[in-house]
């Protein structure tokens, strides 16, 4: 591992341990964190998803970090309060490895942003 790999690994373990005292359960992976940033943009508070809600949480979630850096936008809300994202400039094409920490850089740029952590 690279030093600026080390440095993005130690930042996300220092994030999941401020979410397990904040929540008090640590987060077990990214799509746990994922699900948690979808649940707060949703802004319905505690709630029983089902799976396939779960998983649009986690598409909130995943635009709503990579809107960070001009990816995504929002379009808009529907009449069920769902956030609805497009995509404005294209992704790049990365590698699983690359896309995972692409991903930590912005759920981390979105904790310190936008929730203060």
């Amino acid at each position: 591992m690279i030093k600026k790999d080390l440095e993005l690994e130690r930042k996300w373990q220092a994030l999941r341990l401020q979410l397990k005292d904040a929540l008090g359960k640590k987060p077990k992976d990214m799509n746990a964190v994922l699900f948690l940033i979808g649940v707060q943009e949703l802004g319905k508070g505690p709630h029983t998803f089902s799976k396939e809600e779960k998983q649009d949480l986690m598409h909130i979630a995943i635009c709503k970090v990579l809107s960070l850096s001009g990816f995504y936008e929002l379009e808009g809300v529907d009449e069920a309060g769902w956030p609805h994202w497009k995509l404005v400039k294209p992704l790049p094409h990365f590698d699983l490895l690359e896309q995972e920490k692409l991903l930590k850089m912005h759920v981390i740029d979105y904790f310190e942003e936008e929730i203060g952590l």
